[in-house]
């Protein structure tokens, strides 16, 4: 370990208390600037692109990063990527151990499938734009990456994490330089996207007077949320945060198990199964759960030892360090002769996720198509998180069904959502290709939305009278 004094001591800790103190900067920030607080962009971005600008500058004058000084261990830009790359699989581990009690009826399931097979169509058509984008821009900037345009659906849809994973899968297997900030870069622009876009469609519908307080958050939480009957309790023997953070971390190592054993079984596609860390991670975590419940059920446990309170804070925690890790680790170098892509990718992300979620949302979800199209646009631009500011702005009790349709949408976008994710890792080999499938992918997957009113029964009509 060396001498306490090292910089290898004292490094990791550093790199994870600028960001936090970013945080607090930033929330100050949005405090005391009131066009800051009304502008709806996360704290975490905030703190994440302030980060950027001090770091950015330090390069030009430099012509070195400044998380790979002495004060961050020597290499804090590779520690940012992997606390990006964890605190993604963290934060989906934490959001699926919560508990999902609650009367379902058709309408709701209906519903809910909806929104899930909208995320997947929202994914396809940011992937078709983005690689058209991409495989166009390939023929003015020679030896550009044609394939890079598809990391427009991980950025926007996904965030920093997938946006990374990606981003690196490209840069180490197919030689794309730079692929990982690109990737975040792609990522950064969402989060603009959806202050911009939100603001927007905000101050539209403030007009018509639906929204009726901007900038303030509920600061009542009732005693019910933070603990329910038959809890184990908040602190005896073993603090109650320190249980859920045990088995988050009993999870992400289960799902560690299972990617070494693929890999083993699969060594050719090594990297690209380490870049499904969250989705093993929300499968190891379902398994947990299964068990706890089972435990439960055949009276091996007596109290319920997940608390969704608690789980989500933490989650909330997970995404918050991922964001501003992940735009703090953008090389902007790097990207110097990208600039003008990645401007395009931006602009064509936010208008196209904008006017087909409204558009679904008005056709899909008329009983609260404005709330839907808020938390769906937020998400499909940041993330979950993102979704859930904005659709508090319109919807501050979230008495609508919107945020249960965020939460429960996930399996079946899971479902429909990993062919896409297995072919964006054959994308660099065939772009032309992938595009194709792309687009009939998401004919398929509007056909499932509108099936109702494509496969209407028509109505026989009536004998005439004789």
């Amino acid at each position: 370990m060396g001498n306490f004094w090292d910089s290898n001591v004292w490094g990791s800790f550093n790199v994870i208390a600028i960001l936090l103190i970013s945080l607090l900067v930033a929330n100050a920030l949005k405090r005391l600037i009131k066009p800051l607080g009304n502008s709806l962009i996360p704290t975490s971005v905030l703190g994440g692109f302030m980060l950027l600008i001090i770091s950015s500058i330090y390069t030009a004058v430099t012509d070195g990063y400044l998380f790979d000084t002495t004060f961050f261990g020597g290499n804090g830009m590779a520690f940012l990527e992997i606390l990006t790359y964890h605190t993604l699989a963290l934060g989906f581990i934490a959001s699926t151990l919560k508990s999902t009690g609650g009367k379902m009826n058709k309408q709701r399931g209906v519903e809910i499938f909806n929104t899930g097979v909208t995320t997947v169509a929202s994914y396809l058509l940011q992937g078709i734009f983005g690689l058209a984008i991409t495989i166009l821009a390939a023929f003015v900037i020679p030896g550009f990456f044609k394939a890079a345009g598809i990391l427009l659906p991980f950025g926007y849809g996904q965030g920093s994490g997938q946006a990374m994973n990606y981003g690196n899968i490209y840069e180490t297997q197919y030689g794309f330089e730079g692929g990982k900030s690109f990737g975040l870069s792609v990522a950064a622009l969402g989060f603009l996207s959806a202050a911009i876009g939100g603001v927007v469609h905000l101050n539209i519908i403030r007009k018509k007077g639906r929204v009726r307080r901007v900038g303030n958050e509920k600061d009542f939480i009732p005693s019910s949320e933070v603990h329910n009957e038959g809890d184990i309790p908040m602190n005896q023997g073993i603090d109650k945060i320190t249980i859920q953070i045990a088995l988050i971390a009993l999870s992400y190592v289960l799902a560690y198990f299972l990617m070494y054993g693929l890999g083993l079984l699969l060594p050719s596609m090594q990297a690209t199964i380490y870049g499904f860390n969250f989705f093993l991670g929300v499968l190891a975590a379902v398994i947990v759960k299964a068990i706890l419940n089972l435990f439960r059920k055949k009276n091996v446990i007596k109290k319920q030892y997940t608390n969704n309170f608690l789980l989500t804070r933490i989650s909330n925690f997970f995404f918050d360090i991922m964001i501003v890790a992940g735009i703090a680790a953008i090389k902007l170098d790097t990207l110097k002769q990208y600039w003008h892509v990645l401007l395009i990718l931006g602009i064509v992300g936010l208008f196209i996720t904008y006017f087909y979620n409204i558009w679904i949302a008005r056709k899909l979800f008329p009983a609260y198509s404005e709330e839907q199209f808020l938390v769906m646009y937020g998400m499909l631009t940041g993330t979950a998180s993102t979704g859930v500011i904005l659709l508090r702005e319109l919807d501050p009790d979230l008495k609508t069904p919107a945020a249960e349709n965020l939460v429960y949408q996930n399996f079946p976008a899971m479902v429909f959502g990993f062919p896409m994710m297995l072919l964006a890792t054959f994308a660099p080999e065939n772009p032309e290709w992938t595009l194709l499938i792309l687009v009939g992918f998401f004919i398929v997957m509007n056909i499932i939305l509108f099936r109702s009113q494509i496969f209407r029964r028509r109505k026989k009509p009536a004998a005439p009278l004789e």
